[in-house]
């Protein structure tokens, strides 16, 4: 019997709580104020025992809650210090671990899977988790041949898990708003629901890594930059790929690295997240950074990033990111107004009917396109929260602006991948010739 809480009923309460255990604490933090105690104090203290409340339960239900978590995680960066601070511990912490399976069930889902004689594959395996996600555990192994592997076992009852979680999460989206003050989750959520299916089809995720091993390995410069583990089996709810020696994920550099690690493994992760539509046509589309992986040299140096887990992948229907993407940034950065809403009006961006400002138009995406302008540029979390600020704040121009743009559908997940990878490298702090990266990389991009 697996430790995952399967019984929709629980989770559904658990969940429910959520919202009511931060009322609860606003009550008694109002109590606290008319007693005297400072108001940022008391919502100091609030908001810290929502974070441990609200990120421990998300970790210890898995399935689609966590799922949320991990999303969450990655968008820390825009939220105001004075917000997020109190957070920041529970969310790395939730980038990198969840509580473990017990061995006995990971054995019977192996050999449900992959048939009675599996040991005699699989001549070795660890007996406890090196690491833990949304839908599944994976465990150091030993193939037959002598390779040491990673076995990802997908939690019983995960699909239903998973499920059931994102349409209660849905249903409680606005109530939970004040969790994360200022991120719309209905449509974090929407577009998670929209592709659970495929992250439970372990099939799925074998082809698309397979895919994306075989494509960084033969090309020459990009293979010596990032490592993709090849796929050694696959079943129904086991995967096992190749092991990867890696002593720190992005989040231990994110906590605790040097300027030089930021720099390098920032820059080789913007290169993964463009690259890799170029040379495979799908995009990863989970940029937290528990997936990527970073290999030092023999001398401690920066070397190369590892990159894990394809089930979230996009199968873009151009064979790579859209050329009009390219061709829009770039007109941006010469600030041709009239071509920029033509382009967008015949990308969808702005709907028939509406009338948009050229001025304000270009006003509100210059910040955006910023980091094309320079030859080198620093991402930082005051320039995330800033543009964060600025689009969520009903006083500033960009505000009513967004409210007038639409987001086509064929662009939803490359939008919420690239927010992604901009929170990771604000997060990192990370300094990146991005111009360069999507010159070489962005279909119809030409800078000035």
């Amino acid at each position: 019997m697996s430790d995952l809480p399967r019984k929709a009923v629980s989770r559904t309460a658990r969940l429910a709580a959520l919202p009511l255990g931060y009322a609860g604490r606003s009550a008694i933090g109002f109590g606290k104020r008319l007693g005297g105690r400072p108001a940022e104090t008391v919502m100091t203290e609030i908001q810290q025992r929502t974070a441990e409340q609200l990120f421990r339960t998300l970790g210890e239900l898995k399935g689609g809650a966590m799922k949320l978590g991990q999303t969450l995680s990655v968008l820390e960066a825009a939220l105001p210090e004075s917000l997020v601070a109190p957070y920041r511990q529970e969310l790395t912490r939730l980038q990198d671990s969840a509580p473990p399976m017990p061995t006995r069930t990971v054995r019977e889902v192996i050999a449900r899977d992959l048939g009675p004689d599996w040991a005699d594959r699989l001549v070795w395996l660890d007996g406890g988790p090196a690491a833990a996600a949304s839908i599944g555990q994976v465990h150091r192994g030993r193939w037959h041949d002598g390779r040491e592997v990673a076995v990802k076992v997908q939690y019983p009852g995960a699909g239903d898990a998973l499920r059931s979680d994102l349409r209660q999460l849905s249903r409680l989206a606005r109530s939970m708003g004040p969790l994360m003050p200022g991120l719309d989750l209905k449509p974090l959520i929407e577009e998670l629901q929209a592709r659970a299916e495929d992250e439970l089809d372990y099939q799925l995720e074998a082809d698309a890594q397979a895919a994306f091993a075989r494509a960084f390995r033969e090309d020459p410069e990009l293979g010596r930059q990032i490592v993709v583990p090849d796929v050694v089996a696959v079943g129904e709810h086991v995967l096992v790929t190749e092991w990867v020696e890696s002593p720190a994920s992005l989040a231990s550099i994110i906590e605790a690295g040097t300027r030089e690690e930021r720099d390098h493994y920032g820059e080789l992760f913007a290169t993964f997240l463009f690259a890799g539509p170029e040379l495979t046509g799908m995009l990863h589309a989970d940029p937290h950074p528990g997936n990527y992986r970073v290999l030092p040299q023999e001398d401690g140096s920066p070397g190369r990033l590892a990159v894990l887990d394809y089930g979230a992948v996009a199968r873009l229907p151009e064979r790579g990111l859209p050329d009009a993407m390219g061709r829009l940034i770039s007109i941006c950065l010469i600030e041709d107004r009239d071509d920029l809403v033509e382009g967008l009006r015949a990308e969808g961006f702005v709907r028939d009917r509406i009338t948009v400002d050229p001025d304000l138009l270009l006003d509100y995406l210059a910040p955006f396109v910023e980091p094309m302008r320079q030859a080198r540029f620093r991402f930082s979390r005051a320039w995330m929260q800033e543009q964060f600020r600025r689009i969520n704040d009903p006083a500033d121009p960009a505000y009513t602006m967004a409210t007038r743009l639409n987001l086509p559908p064929s662009y939803l997940l490359i939008h919420r991948t690239w927010l992604g990878g901009v929170g990771v490298l604000s997060q990192l702090e990370a300094e990146a010739p991005f111009r360069e990266i999507l010159e070489r990389h962005l279909p119809g991009f030409s800078p000035p």
